[in-house]
């Protein structure tokens, strides 16, 4: 049964992109997500064609069942600025580009802050960036995936209404789809304590946004708790969550083709991420 387990971590590209595909199968790895460039740059040279050759034809890239990438957490498509937004929407086109490369089907991002604009200014720049980013990368089939965001300072994304809201008004919705990520429905307030609340919570996600849109979801811990909106990752169990949220989306059907990765904390060995997987793989196991 664990073999068909979409399950992995984020993974560094220190020392090239395909690097990543050797780290994630050296613990076992069927899924994983990785930055296609430098994440504390806004811009980088293009990709070389050698690099992209070594990434698609690499002998372990078939035993990943799904890689997909995360965009840089400088971008900022709801920003006031007009030179950090410039720098936002090429930053993020680049990406989509190289994400598109490496034959990535999505690229996750944190919809935006709006920096004391409010709420609305907000939503309304993030649909307008969004547009105008397809608008110059019409023939890039690489998705965005609005991940759900722990709503801290005055990031957009905690509630669903926001990404409901943004997939409901840019020019091309069918290029947009979603990313849930465990520890900030939690930190935003949606309860996920219990298999319960969980299955309500999902519910209400279903009813708002479609199951049919979600494409992936980070699996981490909260160090802080509901409703305290402060993105704290923690180890799996170890935090305030528990494990029944994680219990329940290892289990459900209706998560089974979707790749579930760990964003938490890890040294370059991966011993962190080998002890949170193993906890996941036990977790899958029917009673």
């Amino acid at each position: 049964m664990t073999k068909t387990i979409l399950v992995g971590a984020h993974m560094s590209i220190r020392g090239g992109v395909s690097m990543a595909i050797e780290r994630a199968r050296s613990i076992r790895c069927t899924a994983m997500q990785i930055f296609v460039k430098n994440n504390m740059q806004w811009f980088a040279r293009p990709l070389r064609s050698e690099e992209i050759r070594a990434f698609l034809d690499h002998v372990q890239r078939g035993e990943l069942s799904s890689i997909f990438g995360h965009a840089n957490y400088l971008i900022n498509l709801a920003a006031t600025n007009p030179q950090f937004h410039a720098n936002s929407i090429r930053a993020l086109s680049e990406e989509l580009t190289r994400a598109d490369q490496l034959e990535l089907p999505f690229l996750v991002l944190h919809p935006g802050a709006h920096l004391g604009a409010g709420e609305e200014v907000g939503l309304e720049k993030i649909i307008d960036s969004i547009d105008e980013v397809f608008r110059k990368i019409p023939h890039v089939k690489t998705k965005i995936a609005l991940e759900t965001t722990a709503g801290q300072g005055s990031c957009i994304g905690h509630r669903f209404e926001h990404l409901a809201f943004i997939i409901a008004n840019v020019r091309e919705p069918e290029r947009v789809c979603v990313c849930l990520d465990t520890a900030h429905l939690f930190a935003a307030g949606y309860d996920i304590s219990s298999e319960h609340s969980t299955r309500k919570t999902l519910r209400e996600f279903d009813g708002m946004i479609g199951l049919d849109r979600l494409v992936a979801i980070h699996l981490n811990d909260s160090k802080t708790a509901r409703g305290s909106r402060v993105d704290r990752h923690e180890h799996i169990g170890k935090g305030r969550i528990g494990l029944d949220a994680f219990r329940f989306i290892m289990r459900d059907r209706r998560f089974r083709k979707i790749p579930k990765v760990l964003e938490t904390p890890k040294g370059k060995d991966l011993r962190e991420d080998v002890m949170n997987l193993k906890t996941l793989h036990r977790l899958a196991k029917t009673r």
